[in-house]
């Protein structure tokens, strides 16, 4: 019972001695301050180390996204190649039936079989051909050859397609070539 009072003298008594500035040498306090310039350094070395460590990754990133672009646009048109690989093989193969027997069908048959192919790949690849007969001229889409009266189309739509256009996705990479009409010709009458 007398131990709870004695315990309190003693806890009191060890605050008082915490209060009390440290007698401590001066070469001590030199010393902790040492030492925390010391930490504080082994500190700065360390982030220092971890700036140029991120530096270092963020550049091998750059060089390898760097790379797998280039990468990607030089074998972009891998899958189009092989694909229009296979329309020339089969072009060698009417080639080939044709020598062997020249007045055989087999090579109209096997030049349309490879422009169907080649229209095929090209679709597949989201290059498509413009329609032009018929449609109102579009200087976006077609380029006008020449003008010239129609009686089968109105004036200012496409008459004829020279050589067509095609769009790939959205962007034109060749116009239509065409005949736009001027309407029916007046001069008959």
């Amino acid at each position: 019972m007398s131990t709870e009072p004695e315990n309190q003298n003693e806890s009191q008594a060890t605050e008082a001695n915490s209060n009390q500035p440290s007698e401590s040498s001066p070469d001590s306090s030199a010393n902790s301050s040492e030492v925390t310039v010391e930490n504080l350094q082994a500190q700065l070395a360390d982030a220092e180390k971890r700036v140029l460590l991120a530096h270092a990754d963020l550049e091998n990133f750059r060089r390898r996204n760097r790379r797998e672009m280039q990468d990607q646009m030089r074998y972009a048109s891998l899958t189009l190649m092989t694909e229009v690989l296979e329309s020339v093989d089969n072009l060698q193969r009417a080639i080939e039936s044709y020598e062997m027997e020249p007045n055989g069908d087999g090579l109209v048959e096997g030049v349309k079989l490879v422009s169907q192919q080649i229209a095929a790949c090209l679709e597949n690849h989201g290059c498509k051909k413009i329609d032009a007969v018929g449609q109102p001229f579009d200087p976006n889409l077609h380029q006008a050859i020449q003008m010239q009266p129609s009686s089968e189309h109105a004036a200012n739509h496409v008459a004829a397609d020279l050589r067509p256009g095609f769009q790939l996705h959205e962007r034109v990479i060749r116009p239509s070539q065409v005949f736009v009409s001027t309407g029916p010709d007046s001069t008959k009458n």
